[in-house]
């Protein structure tokens, strides 16, 4: 029987999983040495170190409420400066309290990922950083704050910017149609999930800061 993910894409049709994603136990989510994943709509405890894990219901549905949104981050960056034949991209990582770091599965492993960090091409008009937690949130249904620029990295498509963020809200099930599983991985193991060649500057940084 064919899965198919609770949302529709971005012309509203659905999208079928040919090869969808397990979730872990219900007690992965509370020990940090633990990988944690929860499929779309799955079921997770009501908190999460402390923070509730709910659907993020105000979220921003604009242009202006996200830049807005991002506005409040108020943190110091570097120039931006990639190639002229490259797309501008932004994205996150995401580090939750007890070490973990958040990851998402593209549908499909869409552009040869099996898993990546949030991120997106950067739309005419939009911001680095309003592009990073608007992206955080449709990739991976969480609601995130910017702390620091991270890294910046050159990509098959794209030269992105990353930036470290925390969780301050939302529900990984209720993740976008872009991704079909999210997870929480202890640094520890990033290595076996971090195994895109566009994500080696990222794993090596993560894994040093470990270190």
């Amino acid at each position: 029987m064919t899965t198919y993910h609770p949302k529709l894409d971005e012309h509203g049709k659905p999208v079928a999983l040919k090869n969808p994603n397990h979730p872990s136990l219900l007690s992965a989510w509370n020990n940090s040495s633990e990988v944690a994943t929860v499929i779309p709509n799955g079921t997770l405890p009501n908190e999460l170190n402390g923070i509730a894990l709910t659907n993020w219901s105000e979220a921003p549905t604009s242009h202006k409420e996200w830049e807005a949104l991002a506005a409040q981050s108020n943190i110091s960056e570097p120039t931006f400066t990639p190639p002229p034949h490259k797309k501008h991209a932004a994205g996150v990582v995401i580090e939750e309290s007890d070490g973990r770091i958040w990851l998402m599965s593209p549908s499909n492993s869409h552009g040869g990922y099996i898993n990546t960090l949030p991120k997106g091409q950067v739309d005419s008009g939009a911001s680095l950083q309003a592009t990073a937690i608007k992206e955080a949130f449709e990739e991976s249904g969480l609601h995130v704050a910017l702390i620091e620029f991270l890294i910046d990295t050159d990509r098959t498509t794209s030269y992105t910017r990353y930036y470290r963020a925390k969780r301050i809200g939302g529900n990984p099930a209720d993740m976008g149609w872009e991704s079909q599983a999210i997870h929480l991985v202890p640094r520890n193991q990033l290595q076996q999930y971090l195994t895109h060649p566009s994500d080696l500057p990222l794993l090596k940084l993560l894994l040093k800061e470990k270190a």
